[in-house]
């Protein structure tokens, strides 16, 4: 049984599921995610959000407009989640 406060632990395997969190929480998550991706090479990122344009979809885009090293983001494709996801592409980490 776990503790409600136990923290949640994400994979960072390129795909984003923010189903169990609200705008509020997405807001720092997805940054935070896509910097891991970046970091370890994972250039391209699956964020589900769910279908329609409610709170969470309009945040997660919120966020990816201002988000430094993304290349650019769009609807996932039907076989992808539809409405249901956005794909982000990431910029490499530039070597010093």
């Amino acid at each position: 049984m776990s503790d409600e406060n136990d923290p949640v632990e994400i994979p960072i395997d390129g795909v984003l599921d923010l189903h169990a969190f609200e705008p509020g929480d997405a807001k720092d998550l997805v940054s935070d995610y896509l910097s891991l991706c970046r970091e370890k090479g994972i250039l391209r990122v699956r964020v589900i959000h769910g279908k329609g344009t409610g709170a969470l979809r309009e945040t997660v885009r919120a966020v990816l407009s201002k988000t430094e090293g993304v290349s650019s983001f769009s609807q996932a494709m039907e076989d992808e989640g539809g409405w249901g996801a956005t794909i982000v592409f990431l910029d490499p980490l530039t070597k010093p």
